[in-house]
């Protein structure tokens, strides 16, 4: 892997500006809104290949405008009215998405997180100078540090954005829980009628119903909602305020009490200053507490996945109790053959969420003492996740669960010659009977159905009585 070799020169060319930092000084393209961190940051970082989350991004903005109100409330800028309105104008800029290309950072990085505050500070100044009929670089009039970063340090600045982007992707992945909890609920309701072979480790067990098996799914993705929704009780808890390790050094009192009151304003969402911001700082427990939510999701969608697959696989050789819609030819070299890509995709994407939850638990246990230096991993990880999810929960729904359909046929064959069928016949003949029953059958090659109508032992109507829907989901009997 290479990487990208610095410039360093007292001439520079008439489309670079020279900005200068604690180790020297670097060319930063002229009109540029990044400066001379972001630039070192991507040269030293070239990791990922991924940019910032931008949902993380945003975040960022509204923090920063936060920070930036506080200030101004402060009387921070009292003889520069125009700036401050350019520094809020620019921060909003920055959480409506207009100014994610110029963060160049890659997502992950050394230093905390370090690179993206430095980099969002460079891109919030140099907008608001070329808002104020200004040139990128002129740090003299809106510094990156002196200004934007007033107050501020990237260890209460950048976990309170991550807990931000966190609450804004949970809240649509909820949503998108709900509508596949909704839609599972319709097919309970469409396939109630539709009586199939229920299965206990892969084995002929006891009849249930098709619209039963949905309704468990349902109720599943139900759990997953609450849990989801309840996740944002943990992060609306924020060390905002707090500075470099959470003692608000370097801060006045009346920011930081005020500060966290000012982003709640403008968000909407309820946060709170935590009462320990040491504590707040130093520990990311609450980040591997939301990422076991999110695995806990991940399950429901790989097992329900799973199920959907084996449901309906064949169509000629399989359980096809389920017609799946197709999506796209199944092979390069079986003609006919189409694959259940869609529960495929989702099962991907919930494994990988299970794979980022064993990395953010690694990451959140390596903090050491008064900081944690791997947020960015953290942050790169939770909120793919987050963002995965919800894909995946979209997908399922829209492109697989609302257009299944029941193969009736498929399943009242199985239940008629499956031995499954000796079991609803227990109540009335007992088990010893009933057993005898499902030898013979089988030992005669005759559906249960057939075996027991035929010799005699219940009429067509009561055989078929014991097997309705009403009766294979009656509890008890």
């Amino acid at each position: 892997m290479s990487t990208p070799i610095e410039q360093n020169t007292s001439q520079p060319a008439q489309t670079s500006r020279i900005e200068q930092d604690a180790l020297g000084e670097l060319a930063v393209p002229r009109d540029a809104l990044y400066g001379i961190h972001a630039l070192r940051a991507r040269n030293n970082f070239p990791l990922s290949g991924r940019p910032v989350h931008p949902a993380l991004i945003a975040a960022y903005g509204a923090v920063k405008l936060a920070c930036a109100t506080t200030n101004h409330s402060l009387d921070a800028w009292p003889e520069t009215p125009g700036k401050i309105e350019a520094i809020f104008q620019a921060c909003r800029q920055m959480e409506a998405g207009l100014l994610d290309g110029h963060i160049i950072v890659d997502a992950l990085q050394g230093g905390a997180g370090t690179s993206t505050n430095m980099n969002v500070n460079e891109v919030i100044a140099n907008c608001a100078l070329v808002l104020l009929g200004e040139a990128p670089g002129r740090y003299d009039i809106v510094s990156p540090l002196d200004d934007v970063n007033r107050h501020q340090s990237t260890n209460d600045t950048y976990p309170t954005a991550l807990k931000l982007a966190a609450i804004r992707l949970l809240r649509r992945l909820e949503e998108q829980l709900v509508a596949l909890q909704e839609s599972f609920q319709e097919k309970e309701q469409a396939f109630a009628h539709v009586v199939k072979v229920g299965r206990t480790e892969l084995q002929d067990a006891v009849l249930t119903t098709l619209g039963r098996s949905m309704s468990a799914y349902a109720e599943a993705f139900a759990r997953d909602r609450w849990r989801v929704y309840k996740c944002e009780e943990r992060l609306r808890v924020i060390n905002l305020g707090g500075a470099a390790i959470g003692t608000g050094l370097g801060a006045p009192r009346r920011y930081i009490f005020r500060v966290t009151d000012a982003l709640r304003e403008h968000t909407g969402i309820g946060f709170a200053r935590a009462e320990n911001l040491v504590d707040a700082t130093q520990n990311t427990d609450v980040f591997a507490e939301v990422s076991g939510i999110l695995k806990a999701c991940a399950v429901s969608l790989l097992k329900v996945s799973g199920d959907l697959r084996l449901m309906a696989s064949g169509p000629d050789a399989g359980f096809a109790e389920l017609r799946l819609p197709p999506m796209q030819a199944g092979s390069s070299n079986m003609p006919g053959k189409v694959n259940p890509v869609i529960p495929e995709a989702v099962s991907q994407a919930a494994m990988a969420a299970m794979g980022n939850d064993q990395v953010i638990a690694m990451a959140c246990s390596q903090g050491n003492l008064e900081l944690n230096p791997f947020m960015p991993l953290i942050a790169d990880c939770l909120l793919r996740s987050c963002d995965t999810l919800a894909n995946a929960c979209q997908l399922l729904r829209e492109r697989c669960v609302t257009g299944m359909e029941a193969d009736e046929a498929r399943c009242r064959r199985y239940v008629d010659g499956a031995t499954a069928a000796a079991t609803a016949l227990t109540a009335t003949l007992g088990y010893e009977r009933a057993a005898e029953i499902a030898a013979e059958a089988q030992a005669t090659r005759m559906s249960i159905r057939d075996y027991v109508v035929g010799n005699g032992v219940l009429t067509a109507e009561a055989y078929d009585a014991l097997v309705s829907p009403e009766a294979v989901c009656r509890l008890g009997f």
